[in-house]
C-alpha cells in the first residue's frame, strides 16, 4: 500500500478529474459516503442518533457536509458547526452548504467565544463527533479559538471520527503543534499519508480506515511514489507450497558470523532465526572459546570454530578459514555479538571485500566500518545493512536525533549513496533500497525493544535471501515478518516479559499463517 504526502494526494485527486474526468464533487460526494459507512459501523443504528459535526471552510469541510446530508436522510440528529463564513467555502464545498441549507441542514456558526457555549451543549449530548476541520493540507498550529475548540471535543464523551486526518496534525511529518483533535476513528481516502503512521500523529488518528473514492487505481500504482506501508497483502506469493523433489540445499546455506567471550546469544540467536526462517542448511562461524556453547544449543546448527583474540573476539588469523565458508555459503551475515575491538575493523573489511555472494552487516559488523562507509560502493554483490539509530548515527557522523527526526529521507540518501538496502531498525522500521523504494513497518510492539531482537531480524531476512529472495524484499519481508512474530509473542508474554528467542518460536505460527 502506498504511503503519500499531503501534495502527491492533492496532485492525485486533480489527476483523477484532468485526465479521467472525474468531476472533483463527485470525489467529495464519495469521500462522504464512505465517511458514513464508517459511522454506520460505529453506531450502529443512524436513526435517532445525535451527531455534532465540525466542518471548515476548505473540501474537508465539504465532505462533513455531505456526511451530514446523508445522516438526516437516515434519521439522525445532526448539527453542523461551520468555522468560518459560507462566502469563504471552497466551491465545492459551497454547493454541498446550499444544497444542505435547502434540507432545512441544522447549520450553525462556529466563529468566536459566545459559540462556544452552543457547541459544548450539543457535544454532551452527542452520539458521535465528525472532525472535518481541517484536512491532510493543514500544517503548523491550530489558531487560540481552534485550539479552544478542540480541547472541547478531546474533553467530550463522545466517540470522535475524523475526516482523513485528526484536525491540527500534520500529514508529511505527524507534527503536532500544541494542540489536536484526538480521534477514536480516522477515514482517509485512496492512501494513508506519513503522518498518520508517524509519531506523534499516529496516537491522535485512532483505528484508520483507507476507503476508495474512485480513485483510478493506476495513478496510485505511478512508480513516482515510492513509499510503501507494509501489509499482510504485499506477502501473498511469497511463500507458496514447496515442491515435493527438493533437499536442503535447495534452500540455500546461510552463513552467520559472529560471537564473543560473554557474547555467545548474538550468532545463535540470528542462526536459529535463519533456521526458521526456512534456510536449508546454516553455519555459525564462531570464536573457538565459545564453539562449545553453540554446538550444544541447536542440534540442527553446523558449526565452525575460528582462531580468536585474547579477549575472545574473532582475529584476523581467522580470515581463510572464514573465506572457505564464504565459497560453500549461499548468503553471509557478519556482526551478531562480535564485540567491538582494533582486529575486527580488518575481518569485517576483509569480508566485505571477500564476500563474492549476498551479505548482511549487523550490529558490531557496522561499528567495526568507524565510518568508513565507502567500502560499500566497492563491492558489487547485493548488500544490507541493518543498523539501529545509534549504528546509523556512528556511520553518518550525526547525533541520534538527527537520525530519528529525518528517517526516511536519511535512509532515503543512505541506500542510493552506499548502493545498499538500509534496515533502519526501530519504531515502525524503514526500508530503503538503491533504486529509491521506501517501505515502512506498521506492525511489532514496545516490548520488542529487548536485548537480541535485532540479532533475530538479522537471520530472518538472511534466511529468506537464502531462499531465493533479493535483497531488497527479503529486507522489507523479513522486517514484517519479524514484526508480525512479536506480535504473536507478545499476546503470550506481555511487553515486558517479551524476550528474543519469544519472537523465534512465534515465527512457526506466523509463516504457517502465510503459507495458507
Amino acid at each position: 500500500m502506498k504511503l503519500l504526502k499531503a501534495e502527491q494526494m492533492k496532485e492525485i485527486d486533480q489527476r483523477a478529474s484532468q485526465e479521467y474526468l472525474i468531476p472533483s464533487i463527485v470525489l467529495m460526494e464519495n469521500a462522504g459516503l464512505q465517511a458514513l459507512d464508517t459511522i454506520m459501523d460505529i453506531l450502529d443504528e443512524l436513526s435517532g442518533k445525535r451527531v455534532v459535526i465540525l466542518a471548515g471552510r476548505g473540501n474537508n469541510g465539504g465532505d462533513g457536509l455531505v456526511i451530514a446530508r446523508h445522516l438526516i436522510n437516515a434519521g439522525a440528529q445532526v448539527d453542523v458547526f461551520l468555522l468560518g463564513e459560507a462566502q469563504d467555502l471552497t466551491p465545492d464545498a459551497a454547493i454541498n452548504y446550499h444544497i444542505l441549507k435547502k434540507m432545512n441542514g441544522n447549520i450553525n456558526p462556529l466563529l468566536g467565544k459566545n459559540d462556544l457555549d452552543h457547541l459544548l451543549a450539543k457535544l454532551l449530548l452527542a452520539d458521535i463527533i465528525v472532525d472535518a476541520i481541517y484536512g491532510i493540507g493543514f500544517k503548523g498550529s491550530l489558531n487560540p479559538f481552534e485550539t479552544q475548540v478542540a480541547k472541547l471535543v478531546n474533553l467530550s464523551q463522545a466517540q470522535v471520527l475524523a475526516i482523513d486526518i485528526p484536525s491540527g496534525v500534520e500529514a508529511d511529518s505527524g507534527s503536532v503543534h500544541g494542540e489536536a483533535i484526538r480521534a477514536d476513528y480516522t477515514v482517509t481516502f485512496a492512501a494513508p499519508k506519513l503522518g498518520m503512521i508517524m509519531e506523534p500523529g499516529r496516537d491522535y488518528i485512532g483505528i484508520l480506515s483507507v476507503v476508495d473514492i474512485s480513485i483510478p487505481q493506476v495513478l496510485l500504482a505511478d512508480e513516482k511514489y515510492n513509499i510503501h506501508l507494509l501489509t499482510a497483502s504485499m506477502l501473498k506469493g511469497y511463500f507458496k507450497p514447496r515442491r515435493r523433489e527438493t533437499h536442503k540445499g535447495s534452500y540455500g546455506h546461510v552463513l552467520v558470523m559472529g560471537g564473543s567471550m560473554g557474547m555467545s546469544g548474538a550468532p545463535l540467536m540470528s542462526s536459529w532465526a535463519a533456521m526458521r526462517s526456512g534456510a536449508g542448511l546454516v553455519t555459525a562461524a564462531v570464536p573457538e572459546c565459545i564453539l562449545a556453547k553453540i554446538d550444544a544449543a541447536i542440534p540442527e546448527l553446523m558449526s565452525r570454530g575460528l582462531p580468536y583474540t585474547d579477549k575472545g573476539a574473532i582475529a584476523t588469523a581467522a580470515l581463510p578459514i572464514i573465506t572457505e565458508l564464504l565459497r560453500s555459503a549461499t548468503v553471509a551475515c557478519i556482526g551478531p555479538g562480535m564485540s567491538s575491538y582494533d582486529e575486527g575493523r580488518s575481518v569485517v573489511a576483509a569480508v566485505l571485500k571477500k564476500a563474492e555472494l549476498p551479505l548482511l552487516v549487523d550490529a558490531d559488523g557496522l561499528n567495526a566500518l568507524n565510518g568508513n562507509t565507502g567500502i560499500f560502493k566497492e563491492r558489487s554483490y547485493p548488500t544490507v545493512i541493518t543498523p539501529h539509530p545509534g549504528e546509523m548515527a556512528r556511520l553518518l557522523g550525526l547525533s541520534v536525533p538527527e537520525i530519528q527526526s529525518n528517517r526516511l529521507e536519511i535512509s532515503r540518501q543512505s541506500a542510493a549513496e552506499w548502493g545498499v538496502t538500509v534496515v533502519l531498525k526501530g519504531n515502525q522500521t524503514v526500508v530503503a533500497s538503491p533504486s529509491g523504494q521506501l517501505y515502512v513497518n506498521p506492525v511489532g510492539n514496545p516490548g520488542m525493544a529487548t536485548a537480541g531482537s535485532g540479532d533475530v531480524l538479522s537471520g530472518i531476512i538472511t534466511g529468506l535471501m537464502a531462499q531465493g529472495m533479493n535483497a531488497d524484499q527479503a529486507a522489507w519481508v523479513g522486517v514484517y515478518l519479524h514484526g508480525r512474530a512479536g506480535d504473536e509473542a507478545v499476546l503470550q508474554t506481555g511487553e515486558r516479559a517479551l524476550i528474543a528467542t519469544d519472537i523465534i518460536n512465534a515465527l512457526p505460527l506466523v509463516l504457517r499463517q502465510e503459507e495458507n
